[in-house]
């Protein structure tokens, strides 16, 4: 008997072999063992309790810096979506905020509240759990830099606390158990008039859609900056911006717009889009002596 035949009693969603590439900005691949859209934080905790622990689990948010490869992800993916993990509230300088919130409706609310700090989480597209995560910044501010706490639950579905100080992040990075999965986190900011920070994230919005090909199939940066460098330079540079390499890509380019930012523009699969960017990478490699790294998480199997 597989575990899939006695999978715990839920009051989620909890659907098999279900394909992942809608839920994700590429559109590309596989399908899970099974996955899991709790109803809310206590429904997960008992669910991972109940869940044999040979079972793999894997966590995405909005599939926003995510490649889910052809073969399919082992195991179960859970995905935290709906009001019980998007809460948003604020007292004074503080703002505490679901794991499942947008980056950009947790800076509106800090607009709102007069609350500055948090603007620049309106040019990241994903959720607070992936920004918890990978330390997510962008234009010269970070998470760590207004975040207070956090917790979430273990693989084993108990609850766990971590400061600021616990998660030891380093650009793109954290030192925090890679298999925490994130409930909330609160952050603190600083007093502002609501229009001066909204203004600020008007201007980051701006930037945003004038820069970065948003309205395609795309993963978001693909690499992480190399210590004094820009990646967007080094892929430019190597010549690979808006260029279809059929023969290592597929179909998968990296944009026009923005050379850091890989594009689905048709019919590519995960294995098309991976290709590419191992593709870019080596030839930078060769033609810089600087080595690219992957801001892109990818999971599951190649086909």
């Amino acid at each position: 008997m597989s575990w899939r035949d006695n999978l715990p009693t839920v009051r989620g969603k909890l659907l098999l072999n279900e394909p992942l590439g809608p839920y994700t900005w590429f559109r590309v691949g596989g399908a899970a063992d099974a996955l899991f859209i709790p109803a809310d934080a206590d429904d997960l905790a008992d669910f991972l309790k109940a869940l044999p622990e040979s079972v793999p689990v894997t966590i995405i948010g909005v599939g926003s810096n995510l490649i889910v490869r052809d073969g399919g992800v082992e195991g179960v993916v859970i995905r935290l979506a709906g009001r019980a993990f998007a809460a948003i509230t604020t007292e004074g300088e503080t703002i505490t905020v679901g794991a499942g919130a947008l980056d950009s409706m947790v800076a509106k609310a800090s607009a709102k509240a007069g609350i500055a700090g948090l603007e620049f989480y309106a040019g990241i597209p994903g959720t607070i759990g992936g920004a918890l995560t990978m330390n997510a910044g962008c234009y010269g501010a970070e998470t760590k830099d207004v975040l207070v706490s956090a917790w979430g639950l273990t693989r084993q579905g108990e609850r766990i606390e971590l400061t600021l100080a616990d998660f030891g992040y380093t650009y793109r990075h954290s030192n925090a158990p890679a298999d925490i999965i994130w409930m909330e986190a609160t952050y603190r900011g600083a007093p502002d008039a609501p229009e001066a920070v909204a203004a600020r994230i008007h201007e980051i919005t701006s930037r945003r859609e004038t820069t970065q090909p948003i309205r395609e199939k795309t993963g978001g940066s693909t690499f992480k900056n190399p210590e004094g460098h820009s990646s967007w330079k080094l892929v430019d540079e190597a010549g690979w911006r808006g260029k279809l390499r059929a023969e290592t890509g597929g179909g998968a380019k990296f944009s026009e717009l923005h050379a850091n930012f890989m594009i689905n523009p048709g019919e590519a699969t995960a294995a098309d889009i991976e290709a590419l960017g191992e593709a870019v990478r080596a030839d930078v490699l060769a033609k810089t002596g600087v080595q690219l790294d992957w801001e892109i998480k990818r999971i599951g199997r190649k086909a």
